[in-house]
C-alpha cells in the first residue's frame, strides 16, 4: 500500500470574498477550502502595503491591523492563495495593530 507523502506546511495569505487570512498550510493553489494552522485574520491593511498582493509580498506594516492567532481554521470559498516568504511571515508573526 502506497503511503501519501506529507507536504510541508508553508506560510501563506488566503483570501475569500469577505476576509484575508495569514497562516501555515499545504499549498494546494486550486483548493476551494484551506485549513490553516496558527492563523491570523488581516482586519485592515494600510495603503503603504499597495494592495492585498503587496501585503502578501512584503508583509504588514505598522499601520495594519492583524488579529490574534488561533490554533487552526478552515477557510471556505477561497478566492486566492498566495505563498509568502520567510521574511514576510516573520512580519505577520509580530501581529502589528495600529498604534
Amino acid at each position: 500500500m502506497k503511503q501519501k507523502s506529507k507536504q510541508k506546511s508553508v506560510p501563506m495569505v488566503v483570501t475569500t470574498e469577505r476576509g484575508v487570512f495569514f497562516g501555515y498550510g499545504t499549498p494546494d493553489l486550486e483548493a476551494a477550502h484551506v485549513k490553516l494552522i496558527n492563523a491570523r485574520m488581516v482586519v485592515y491593511w494600510s495603503a503603504d502595503c499597495r494592495s492585498v498582493v503587496g501585503l502578501a509580498a512584503n508583509g504588514p506594516t505598522n499601520g495594519c491591523r492583524i488579529g490574534p492567532k488561533v490554533p487552526a481554521i478552515l477557510i471556505r470559498n477561497v478566492t486566492a492563495i498566495m505563498k509568502v516568504n520567510d521574511e514576510t511571515s516573520k512580519k505577520f508573526e509580530q501581529a502589528p495593530w495600529s498604534r
